[in-house]
């Protein structure tokens, strides 16, 4: 049963319980096993797990805290001013994006979200896993959050590997099959864990090359049957080229793109587009509607 945004659940429970699980088979079995606690290899893999796993940790739990963003109440678009150049509207009627249950106007790429029963800046999609969305302020933090579960899966999975291959025991005692037990259960875990986290990391790179949110892209799909079948061609309004598009989720910065801080780009109300003016052109006034869905 999922609760409230920002409350644990038993979905949270289970993934703190999977990293610690991981963690001490992985640095107290695996490690232990074949390289040795006491050894300058065993201490080097074990500490730089170790990082992994807090890294993890503390990504996961900004993402599960930190609010994905809220629509201020008093939001109007602004229809008359030249800098917006996109407005997103209803595709039946074509008027402005308005949620009947917030009773507000919808920013560009802001949805309502049936589980936290309010609007969310840039949505991407409602995650159980965290219990909250992700959206506009918590998207990147999710991302590397991915990206180090990750790296941190296939590391544990090649330690454990290698203890299972590499120390088989000349003597046998009588806690070595309990352990060998505890490293073939953890590897059967972490097979499909790294494959689908993997798959998932996959996902979200193809998007964030495209600028495009998983609702995006789906409305996307839509939007490019209905251009072809009219005769003409749809192109994506906020795909600026791969590196802008970098820049617009991880942030100006490169050398800090992989790491978990959070340097969103702007409030979430209002995003580039590439029908924007650039600044050399004199000022004139450009409308251009994105078609979006209630």
């Amino acid at each position: 049963m999922a609760g409230r945004p920002g409350y644990l659940t038993l979905p949270i429970f289970s993934v703190l319980a999977a990293i610690g699980y991981v963690y001490y088979t992985t640095v107290f079995v695996a490690v232990a096993r074949w390289l040795g606690l006491a050894t300058a290899a065993g201490v080097a893999n074990a500490t730089a797990f170790t990082a992994l796993a807090a890294a993890c940790v503390a990504t996961y739990a900004v993402a599960v805290c930190r609010d994905p963003g809220r629509v201020p109440p008093d939001f109007v678009p602004d229809v008359e001013d030249a800098e917006s150049t996109v407005h997103e509207i209803k595709r039946k009627g074509g008027d402005l994006r308005y949620c009947q249950k917030c009773c507000h106007y919808k920013p560009p790429r802001a949805h309502h979200c049936r589980v936290c029963k309010r609007c969310v800046l840039k949505m991407d999609h409602h995650c159980i896993w965290i219990n909250n969305c992700v959206g506009h302020e918590n998207y990147k933090i999710f991302l590397v959050f991915v990206l180090y579960a990750v790296i941190a899966s296939f590391y544990s999975m090649i330690l454990i590997i290698g203890s299972i291959v590499h120390s088989v025991p000349k003597d046998e005692q009588a806690g070595s099959n309990s352990s060998r037990t505890s490293l073939i259960i953890c590897g059967v875990i972490l097979c499909p864990l790294a494959l689908a986290l993997a798959v998932l990391l996959g996902w979200h790179i193809y998007l964030i090359v495209q600028n495009k949110t998983t609702i995006e892209y789906h409305e996307g799909v839509r939007a490019m049957w209905l251009a072809e079948k009219g005769g003409g061609l749809y192109h994506h309004p906020y795909d600026l080229g791969v590196y802008e598009n970098l820049i617009s989720v991880l942030g100006p910065n490169i050398f800090c793109w992989l790491c978990p801080v959070l340097n969103s780009i702007g409030n979430g109300l209002r995003f580039r587009t590439s029908y924007d003016i650039p600044v050399s052109t004199p000022p004139m006034r450009l409308q251009k509607m994105a078609v979006n869905s209630q």
